[in-house]
């Protein structure tokens, strides 16, 4: 905790490790894919060295994050949505079209960015099935990664992560997702069979369910965030039915909503002194050279470090730090492009009411003193 009593979190959008990134690792899993038009993963190596140029194998664990490892050591705790099925086996998971895996070998590129807590409930973790998900929990569980959102059993998928750092309250985090994301409704973790912690919906009741798992494990000083996957992949509609939920989760004492799923950055709202990230787009992806929605401008990604107060979680500051893959590694960003986001997230958010401020340091923050009271 910082010595003005408050806590650094760094968030962001999906890290996609399988696949054409897991590839150019040290210890790359079978490439086989049975996707519609590419059945090799190394294929998203070609598309991606196309575009940018070659990629030599192996890269290092930090190749991935590139400029922004030096970033990471400005937060406290580091929580991300780990959208792929860590296994070198399992079975490909039937009529699903995208499947990712990461070898466990490679597991140190996640350690190596100093990664506190995975979000597993997503629509790629159980992409080679029951075994390869139980891979994925006991792979994380021996390099010590905190998880939450995916479990042997509906128990322990409902459990969340819980960060601890010496004279810090602690830190809840709760991974839930929603078919609206993509995730197959028989992934829905059981009494009696692995998976994920599925949503019904974003109704109220929805909303009082997940709020009284999270009231059962809560202190009074613990401090809470829901990483969730929902919504589409394109495009910068938020639903009134997301922004109730969200908003009927911080009302119920949730102190950050991490909300991913969106290939590109999403508006976000600042709600009672709360946080809400609707979408932080892609991350770490080997969409580099893919073609069709070059208008979102996916390669774009942002790095949010949201401090908030210990004592009740009220957002004090939200850094937004931008990037940019290429050849899969991110690079800092800035002119046109930094301009560009501000600008598009300022225009597709108006109606939430969080202006977007461009700083002259190229990172974009919010302007709290301009939001209104709700």
């Amino acid at each position: 905790m910082h010595e003005n009593g408050t806590i650094v979190f760094f968030l962001c959008g999906d890290v996609m490790t399988g696949r054409g990134i897991d590839q150019v690792l040290p210890w790359p899993a079978p490439p086989e894919l049975r996707e519609r038009y590419i059945q090799d993963a190394n294929d998203y190596v070609r598309l991606a060295e196309t575009a940018n140029g070659p990629i030599a194998r192996p890269v290092s664990y930090e190749h991935i994050w590139g400029e922004a490892l030096p970033e990471l050591v400005h937060a406290d705790f580091r929580i991300v949505n780990l959208e792929t099925s860590v296994t070198a086996g399992g079975e490909f998971w039937p009529r699903k079209p995208v499947h990712y895996r990461m070898h466990p070998n490679n597991i140190d590129c996640l350690t190596v960015a100093g990664i506190d807590c995975c979000s597993l409930a997503n629509n790629h973790v159980l992409d080679f099935g029951y075994p390869g998900l139980i891979e994925t929990l006991e792979t994380l569980d021996g390099a010590s990664l905190h998880r939450t959102g995916a479990g042997r059993d509906a128990g322990e998928a409902r459990k969340p992560a819980i960060l601890e750092k010496p004279a810090q309250p602690r830190v809840l985090v709760f991974g839930v997702g929603s078919q609206t994301s993509g995730i197959p409704p028989e992934w829905a973790a059981t009494n009696e069979n692995p998976g994920v912690f599925l949503l019904d919906d974003f109704s109220s009741r929805a909303a009082e369910l997940l709020l009284e798992e999270i009231d059962a494990v809560r202190r009074e000083s613990d401090r809470v965030i829901v990483s969730i996957h929902w919504g589409s992949n394109w495009g910068y509609e938020i639903s009134e039915e997301q922004i109730v939920f969200a908003h009927d989760l911080i009302d119920g004492g949730v102190d950050i909503i991490h909300g991913h799923s969106s290939h590109h950055v999403r508006p976000l709202e600042v709600y009672r002194d709360r946080l809400i990230l609707y979408g932080c787009g892609d991350f770490i992806t080997d969409y580099e050279g893919i073609g069709g929605y070059e208008r979102f401008r996916g390669d774009l990604g942002l790095m949010y470090f949201a401090r908030i107060r210990a004592d009740d979680g009220a957002l004090t500051d939200l850094r937004m730090v931008p990037m940019q893959s290429n050849r899969f590694s991110l690079y800092r960003v800035e002119g046109a492009d930094v301009e560009w986001l501000c600008n598009e997230l300022n225009f597709e958010g108006r109606y939430l009411d969080t202006p977007i401020h461009l700083n002259d340091d190229a990172t974009l923050s919010v302007e709290l003193a301009k939001i209104p009271q709700k």
